[in-house]
């Protein structure tokens, strides 16, 4: 709203399971606007090299020739938590976060994530694109041996007005995100911080589920 009117607007969304501008058709649009002699700003959500794909729009735009400039960004895997009042790590609690895609399932040809490794790991696991299939992740980490009692936090469209924490463990976790109908774009985290959640805005228990 505060930008001059002759400036140029191209809503370039990738809603989850909606709407979403083809990622080659992103890379021309930034190239092509570059080589028009504009000054162009690719405005994206979290980091942009957090399954962002920041990094494919950065290698289109060299192979044009074209100078970049990349502003880091905080990603969601920590902005969310920490706006539902949970850290990712906590001094004698976990020496450990990882950040995994949700985007393809357990056991799928593509995947490339080794479920059993991360099932053995003893702290934070924060899972990004993850809640269509959060009952397949959950029970790929019981099975490599994670307790099924492992807190479990979904957040909800994160640092929104609409804000909603669901509380679970792993063994609940799938059922309570269908009671609560919780949909994309969430985040969902995995650990004994999950069992964390003072409001940062109120000092309260944080659960908005």
């Amino acid at each position: 709203a505060e930008l001059d009117s002759h400036v140029e607007v191209i809503d370039a969304a990738k809603l989850p399971y909606g709407r979403a501008m083809a990622q080659q058709v992103i890379n021309e649009t930034l190239i092509d606007r570059a080589k028009a002699g504009k000054f162009v700003v690719r405005l994206k959500g979290g980091d942009p090299y957090v399954f962002g794909r920041g990094y494919e729009e950065l290698e289109a735009c060299t192979a044009a020739g074209i100078p970049v400039t990349v502003v880091p960004g905080i990603t969601s895997a920590i902005s969310v938590p920490s706006a539902a009042g949970i850290p990712v790590t906590h001094r004698g609690v976990t020496h450990e976060f990882v950040v995994a895609s949700g985007h393809v399932a357990p056991g799928h040809p593509d995947s490339l994530t080794d479920w059993d490794a991360l099932a053995k790991l003893r702290g934070t696991l924060v899972l990004l694109m993850a809640v269509e299939r959060i009952e397949q992740f959950a029970d790929a980490l019981i099975v490599g041996g994670r307790p099924t009692d492992t807190p479990v936090v979904v957040v909800q469209e994160g640092t929104l007005s609409s804000q909603r924490v669901v509380r679970a463990d792993l063994s609940t976790v799938a059922q309570r995100v269908r009671d609560e109908a919780v949909r994309p774009p969430a985040i969902v985290v995995i650990g004994p911080v999950a069992g964390f959640g003072l409001d940062p805005r109120t000092g309260s228990d944080s659960d908005g589920g």
